[in-house]
């Protein structure tokens, strides 16, 4: 379990670090969400259109390609903490991303974080330390039911398509929020894919693992949540965008866990109330550094940002 913990931890460093460096690039790419009508393409396609640009442009920007690197980095710490531990234990000690994430992004903005900031920092890692100081709580039992976690990736990728069409055609702080749900639903079943890509390589080889689903599963969903992760940066402030991937990908873990893996569940009342309070100290956590008015800054200055170049003079209509 502490090889578990540490690796998590190292990964969400990474996580943190790769999401700051690339919202501050995406955000400079001038990135505006499709909206129906703009194309002779189905709203679903019209949004895929328009990420596929945003990634073409950002792969220009060293700043966003060091990110990248960090994000892959952080999946390989990820890799390693699966194999020491949980699905259900390990996603949620990925929430601690965004306590690295907030303080980068503000020393790129040349700010200081607000006292609220690190009231709300202090309560998800109460949140987690009480996740994993009360036995039973955090899941440690993982066998495999392997047709049960391919019924999750089908529901996952449903609630996915479902949610990029509500998305599409809102304004950007929803679309953003809405967006990053997705991602992080898409995340959460990379999780499980990922602990049955290391399992397979562990026990059966390289041979095996290239013959076997998990490893595919794995880059469909990890490539779909890397590309709405970018349009949710880019359409929108890092910590709203961050908080929602990371109270979504926690929690579908959690479930995914205990729907796909044969896992012990919590059933005493001291552990159901341990799961319960460590659930609202993280989620209030991550929703107060959403919140903060660091955020509020970043919101109002882009929109200062928006509203200084709609006064300019007209510009000739150009497809998109």
């Amino acid at each position: 379990m502490v090889w578990a913990v540490t690796f998590a931890v190292f990964g969400a460093f990474l996580f943190g670090t790769s999401a700051a460096l690339q919202q501050h690039a995406a955000r400079q790419s001038d990135y505006a969400p499709a909206h129906p009508g703009e194309a002779d393409t189905p709203k679903h396609g019209v949004v895929v259109i328009s990420l596929l640009r945003l990634i073409r442009k950002l792969f220009r920007q060293p700043l966003w390609l060091i990110g990248w690197c960090a994000n892959l980095l952080g999946f390989g710490a990820q890799a390693v903490a699966l194999h020491f531990g949980s699905v259900a234990l390990v996603q949620p000690l990925l929430v601690t991303q965004l306590l690295f994430a907030l303080p980068l992004s503000l020393s790129l903005r040349h700010r200081r974080p607000d006292w609220r900031d690190l009231v709300s920092a202090a309560l998800i890692c109460g949140g987690l330390a009480l996740f994993l100081s009360v036995r039973g709580v955090a899941p440690r039992a993982d066998q495999a039911n392997r047709g049960w976690a391919i019924l999750a990736g089908l529901i996952t990728a449903v609630a996915v398509v479902l949610i990029i069409g509500a998305a599409t055609g809102r304004r950007p702080a929803v679309h953003s929020f809405l967006i990053a749900i997705a991602a992080g639903l898409c995340f959460a079943y990379s999780a499980l894919a990922l602990s049955l890509t290391v399992e397979d390589l562990v026990s059966r080889g390289i041979a095996a693992t290239a013959t076997d689903w998990p490893g595919y599963a794995l880059a469909v969903s990890t490539i779909t949540g890397l590309l709405l992760e970018q349009g949710a940066f880019a359409a929108g402030s890092l910590p709203p965008a961050v908080a929602a991937m990371n109270i979504t990908n926690p929690v579908a873990s959690y479930l995914i866990g205990i729907f796909a893996f044969n896992v012990t569940l919590p059933d005493t009342a001291t552990q159901l109330t341990a799961l319960v309070i460590a659930a609202v100290l993280i989620s209030a956590g991550a929703i107060g550094l959403a919140h903060s008015p660091s955020v509020r800054d970043d919101e109002d200055e882009q929109s200062g940002v928006r509203s200084g170049r709609s006064h300019g003079p007209p510009k000739p209509q150009t497809s998109h």
